[in-house]
């Protein structure tokens, strides 16, 4: 039996839009980057694009979590002496706001030709609107929320087993008893 393998010219793109609104950059970046990659389809192939278009709006309200807005810095180099440039987070935004998101997703994919080739399937948009409604983009509901503080999702509460009548009668007997000089 053969495994299947896809071929460049049989694929036919999908589009899809996203809001980031209050989204945490991280997060939101590791639902695009597999789809840019083409992780979510069943004819994945390493060495061929099988990505989706994916349209990002709203990439000036992304958030971070933590203290990143001033914590976190962003490096860039001119490729001249000197030429290392070293900028905050906060910065960044008011600069380039999409580039912060370009970053995170970008960082997420494949370092080669085929990463950046992926890469170009990305669009990103300050404000609600872009210039791709002929496409008919589906929109894509990004994972909504923060995790609990302990780590993980919001858990259903522990249950607690009621206790039985003969300890709470074992706890009388000792309240009674002295204490032993």
């Amino acid at each position: 039996m053969k495994c299947y393998q896809a071929k460049t010219g049989e694929l036919t793109r999908q589009w899809f839009t996203i809001d980031a609104e209050g989204q945490v950059v991280g997060r939101l970046a590791a639902q695009i980057a597999p789809i840019l990659m083409g992780k979510h389809r069943p004819t994945y192939t390493p060495h061929i694009d099988t990505g989706d278009y994916v349209i990002v709006t709203n990439v000036e309200k992304v958030v971070f979590s933590g203290n990143k807005w001033r914590e976190k810095t962003y490096q860039r180099y001119s490729g001249y002496p000197g030429g290392q440039r070293e900028e905050a987070a906060w910065k960044l935004l008011e600069r380039r706001p999409e580039r912060i998101l370009e970053l995170a997703i970008q960082r997420m994919m494949p370092k080669s030709k085929l990463g950046r080739h992926m890469m170009d399937k990305l669009k990103l948009y300050v404000g609600p609107n872009h210039p791709h409604q002929a496409q008919t983009p589906a929109p894509l509901e990004a994972y909504s929320g923060r995790p609990a503080p302990s780590g993980a999702l919001i858990a259903p509460a522990p249950v607690e087993k009621k206790k039985a009548a003969p300890q709470a009668q074992a706890d009388a007997p000792a309240a009674d008893a002295a204490p032993a000089e």
